[in-house]
């Protein structure tokens, strides 16, 4: 690299290099001092008078440069231009140069006086001067060239004047040490040039280095082998608040953290943790370790050995993260309505607890509670509600249920274990207990709930514990204590397998009758109030078991409906239904009833649509009956599918009305064109004057609303003739008139209702 041509030079290195000729001014006073006297000793000597004013020649240039130079510090040098630093360069060569011609012209006088003394003395001291041009003149190419050839010059030209052909040869050898020392300026030049700009360039680095150090997000330190800490940033000081980075260079990482511990907020045991960890991590045992301090502050440590023994640790502050990652887990963990451990979490509970008590011995416990008609309460109060009184029931059965892992099992269930009890009478008692201590009222929202739960448990020994397996038969008591009565409780009893395993026989007997259609349909026909015509028959399905014989269809299709398959029960029955009303008279619809899971979303449109396309039946002769609990998940996306087919000339009815406990809204807010109110209106109508007061008030209340009323389970023929007396209904459904009928009979039912009005017209003539 050679900094022969300025402009190639950095502003700043060419500035100091021109700033150097004005240094080192103590030599040049020794200098002077040196020429003087010289010049005066040679005087003195030769009794010649050029050397006096030689000697005054030295103070007036000295003097001249001291003045130069004084001009250039008071300079402003950040202000200087390139052309201004070249102008000082040549103001500072030349006044160099004066000097070195005026000890050229000293030493070629001396060689021409032929005076031995005078040439020692001017050429010796010219020469060590010359030495010196080197280490003070190296920054400038042009100090050095003129410098020299102004001091060789008078020497060479009067030694050749001197006639001596000796001298003459000796003073041409001046020209090789012009070139030596003009070679020495320029390595010195560059050698200094190359390690200004490395040292720049090192800064720069440095610099940056320091940059991103410190303002990196991680911390980082940096120790040797014995473990003194060599380099350590702003943030790992921030994270450990151990102070300033400064103090700590060459400190023992051990007891940089102890007084971290002592001083801030570390626990006395951390720095040892520490320490133990990272050499772990940094001997490849760990790939990183995560250690917690107080104030919510979590690091995750890394470490990497160096060549030369020591480390480098790199850790950052990860609370977000962590507590990210617990919430998150916490999500996956706990129900976030009631804050328990759902149904996963609660197994996880329960295996942790086994595992850490393996021979310990005695039975354990496994209780499964249901909230009874809870749906009821989200229907009439909303589910805010109904939200806020699931946590106050999980909130006294946390209280009541002592040692016990509670979890939330599912919707209005909760899932309990209990652990090893001495014997099983005492742990019997202690379940019936919690169970006793969680029935009863409770105040939310400014309301008063009577709040009953439903129980199912069952005691094992704990060698025998399968949580699916005991789920099932908690489960199993459930069904046994819901289907006694509401608010029980029920110990599972190894009956209760054979019976859930004979009910699994039959849903699996069901999916296959259902898969092979081998369910048929029964009939049962709607007449008029005075029995004179059938205007509509309701499809039934049955199912005749080949071993069992017939199964009530309230069994079955309860068992559809949990197994998945009731839409294609409902499937089946529509088809079927819509082709045997073909071969009815004209003037009699078929009646056919929807599930909850049959509205949940719009196939439906699309099965109904089918099942008249197949069988060719006009859409007038369709009926769909819906029941107030296909209404409760989503009232406003079934609305609309009812809407829908009426709108296709389907008709509606609400089937089963006054079960529910919200039944008259629906009257106004669906599409409704029947009204079909349940048998229980009509069981004691006949003794029971309330009742019929109440049926009277549910009729006139539809009719207003302008529906049609069907009432159903007439059995009697007081209970009929009740009904026509007060004109309470316009169609009836029951035993009175039909039971259901296979398809075949509708037509002969029809035709019986013929003969028994001509029999009554004659009977009337006679």
């Amino acid at each position: 690299m050679k900094p022969d041509n300025p402009n190639r030079v950095p502003l700043d290195v060419y500035l100091s290099f021109v700033s150097s000729l004005s240094g080192n001014r103590m030599t040049l006073l020794v200098g002077v001092i040196v020429h003087v006297a010289t010049c005066l000793a040679v005087a003195a000597k030769t009794q010649s008078s050029v050397y006096i004013p030689l000697s005054v020649a030295f103070l007036l240039v000295f003097s001249a440069r001291m003045a130069i130079f004084r001009q250039f510090d008071r300079v402003d040098k950040e202000s200087l231009s390139h052309a201004g630093i070249e102008r000082w360069e040549r103001i500072l060569v030349a006044s160099g140069a004066c000097t070195t011609a005026l000890l050229g012209f000293a030493s070629g006088y001396a060689i021409f006086l032929h005076d031995s003394f005078a040439e020692l003395a001017c050429i010796s001291v010219t020469m060590a001067t010359m030495v010196s041009v080197v280490g003070r003149n190296y920054g400038s190419r042009f100090a050095v060239d003129l410098q020299t050839f102004f001091c060789c010059l008078p020497m060479i030209v009067c030694s050749l004047l001197a006639m001596d052909f000796y001298r003459g040869v000796l003073s041409i050898f001046l020209i090789p040490f012009w070139l030596t020392t003009r070679a020495m300026a320029n390595g010195v030049r560059e050698f200094l040039y190359e390690n200004v700009i490395a040292r720049r360039e090192i800064t720069i680095i440095a610099d940056r280095f320091d940059t991103a150090l410190n303002n990196m997000p991680h911390g980082l330190v940096m120790v040797d082998a014995e473990n003194r800490v060599q380099v350590i940033n702003r943030k790992a000081c921030e994270l450990l608040k151990i102070g300033a980075p400064e103090r700590l260079k060459d400190r023992d990482l051990g007891a940089v953290l102890r007084y971290g511990a002592r001083y801030s907020f570390m626990d006395a045991s951390q720095p040892e943790l520490i320490l133990r960890q990272l050499t772990q991590v940094a001997d490849g045992n760990l790939s990183r370790t995560l250690i917690h301090f107080p104030e919510d502050l979590s690091l995750e440590f890394s470490a990497s050995r160096r060549a030369d023994g020591g480390a480098v640790l790199i850790f950052e502050d990860v609370s977000s993260r962590v507590k990210a990652e617990q919430k998150i887990m916490h999500m996956v963990r706990f129900d976030a309505l009631t804050g328990l451990p759902n149904r996963e979490y609660f197994g996880q509970l329960v295996q942790e607890y086994l595992a850490k008590h393996p021979r310990k011995s005695g039975p354990l416990g496994f209780m499964v509670l249901d909230i009874d008609e809870f749906k009821h309460v989200n229907d009439m109060r909303g589910h805010v509600t109904g939200d806020h009184l699931l946590c106050a029931i999980a909130a006294r059965i946390k209280e009541a249920c002592g040692t016990a892992i509670l979890g939330r099992l599912m919707g209005d269930q909760f899932i309990l274990f209990f652990p090893h009890a001495k014997e099983s009478p005492s742990l019997d008692l202690e379940i019936r207990r919690v169970h006793a201590a969680i029935q009863g009222h409770y105040e939310v929202d400014e309301l008063t709930f009577l709040v009953s739960l439903s129980a199912g448990y069952a005691i094992l020994e704990s060698s025998a514990f399968a949580m699916d397996e005991w789920s099932v038969k908690a489960d199993l008591a459930l069904f046994e204590s819901k289907s006694r009565f509401r608010g029980g409780i029920s110990g599972f009893e190894r009956e209760m397998d054979g019976r859930y395993i004979e009910q699994q026989k039959l849903k699996a007997d069901l999916r296959e009758a259902v898969s092979a259609q081998a369910l048929h349909l029964v009939f049962q026909p709607m007449f008029r109030a005075d029995g004179s015509r059938i205007e509509c028959a309701e499809a039934l399905a049955r199912w005749v078991h080949p071993e069992k014989g017939s199964i009530p269809p309230d069994v079955f299709i309860r068992l559809a409906e949990d197994m998945g398959i009731i839409s294609d029960i409902t499937r089946f029955v529509l088809f079927k239904a819509c082709s045997e009303c073909m071969t009815w008279p004209d003037d009699i619809a078929v009646s056919v009833n929807l599930s909850a899971r049959d509205l949940r979303d719009a196939d439906i449109l699309l099965v109904v649509a089918d099942a008249l396309a197949h069988s060719g039946l006009d859409a007038a002769r369709l009926h769909l009956e819906v029941t107030e609990s296909c209404l409760i998940d989503e009232p406003q996306a079934v609305r609309a599918i009812l809407a829908e087919l009426r709108a296709r000339g389907i008709t509606i009815a609400i089937d089963d009305f006054g079960t529910g406990f919200s039944s008259l809204s629906y009257l106004d807010t669906l599409p409704l064109d029947i009204v079909k109110i349940d048998r229980s209106f009509v069981r004691n109508i006949v003794e029971d004057t309330r009742r019929l007061k109440l049926l009277r008030g549910t009729v006139n209340l539809a009719r207003e609303l302008g529906l049609k009323i069907v009432i159903e389970g007439v059995e009697t023929e007081e209970q009929l003739a009740l009904l026509n007396k007060h004109r309470s209904t316009d169609l009836v459904q029951g035993y009175v008139f039909s039971q259901p009928v296979p398809s075949q009979n509708i037509p002969l039912l029809r035709q019986g209702i013929g003969r028994r009005a001509i029999q009554r017209r004659r009977n009337k003539v006679a």
